[in-house]
């Protein structure tokens, strides 16, 4: 893709009756590596958001749940609006991209993949500007000093937990984010979610041998029962401002979604089929010398 050019960009869609899945991560879809994401919910129908611009910072834009336009004009005049409303299509923002979001419908749920942490020196508060952005680049903050936690298969459910993320509260809608920062256990390399989920529909059913995950209701709500080979527990997903952290090496499975449910995941690896164990069986031998806390 042209990393220069504002565009829609078309993600997978893996169609499956017990629900759609999506996934974003680095190469395939994006031309940058994941820093940061952040989700934006509650927004009263109608609403917009503050429009914003940045020197460095390159966006992806999603309409995970519902609808909303994004407005953007680009550094080069270029203006247009962009109508989201498929959870499989994604709005990619160059930098120095002045953008707005607003015409919200009810119960929608925006989430933005970005490709440095926030840094308030890298933003243009206004569309004037954004329109006269010249001179030096901003500083642009990093996390390449947290290094990913070292998973291992020897896990239990004791290292399993909820994490409660920033609740940004706005009368225009809240946010809740999660970046590259020593705050959280690993790094972001890529974003999948499950929507269009029939109520009755089990979702995962594997663990993994390198892979950790930050699970989230982005909206309505669901189980995730977890297993690690020696006892089971189940953690019940409903508020968007809070993750469900699974490290590798435990068993999940997903189900009692509500309807309109949005599953979304956040990993610390790229999709890899030999990271994935499928067969509970095998889980289980492989869980045999694992001793309980």
């Amino acid at each position: 893709m042209d990393s220069d050019r504002l565009q829609i960009i078309d993600l997978p869609k893996i169609a499956d009756p017990r629900g759609n899945l999506s996934f974003i991560q680095c190469p395939e879809q994006i031309p940058f590596e994941i820093e940061r994401a952040y989700w934006i919910y509650d927004v009263p129908g109608g609403r917009f958001r503050t429009g914003k611009a940045f020197r460095r910072q390159r966006q992806v834009i999603i309409a995970l749940s519902g609808s909303f336009d994004v407005v953007a004009e680009t550094g080069s005049g270029e203006k247009a609006t962009y109508s989201l409303n498929r959870s499989y299509n994604a709005l990619y923002l160059p930098a120095l991209t002045w953008r707005e979001l607003n015409n919200f419908s009810t119960n929608s749920v925006a989430l933005i993949l970005s490709s440095t942490i926030y840094d308030p020196a890298d933003e243009a508060p206004t569309i004037d500007e954004a329109r006269g952005l010249v001179g030096e680049p901003a500083r642009v903050a990093r996390a390449d000093d947290n290094p990913m936690v070292n998973a291992h298969q020897f896990t239990t459910l004791a290292d399993c937990r909820i994490v409660d993320l920033p609740r940004h509260v706005h009368e225009n809608g809240s946010l809740s984010v999660v970046e590259n920062t020593a705050e959280y256990p690993f790094r972001l390399r890529r974003v999948f979610y499950l929507y269009d989920v029939p109520a009755d529909s089990e979702r995962g059913g594997h663990s993994h041998f390198e892979g950790q995950e930050l699970i989230v209701a982005a909206s309505g709500s669901f189980d995730v029962v977890l297993d690690d080979g020696h006892e089971r527990r189940t953690f019940t997903l409903n508020r968007p401002y809070q993750a469900l952290y699974i490290p590798a090496g435990v068993w999940r499975e997903i189900n009692n979604f509500s309807s309109g449910s949005v599953c979304m995941a956040l990993t610390s690896t790229v999709f890899a089929e030999t990271d994935y164990c499928r067969d509970y069986d095998c889980f289980k031998t492989l869980t045999k010398t694992k001793l309980p806390r």
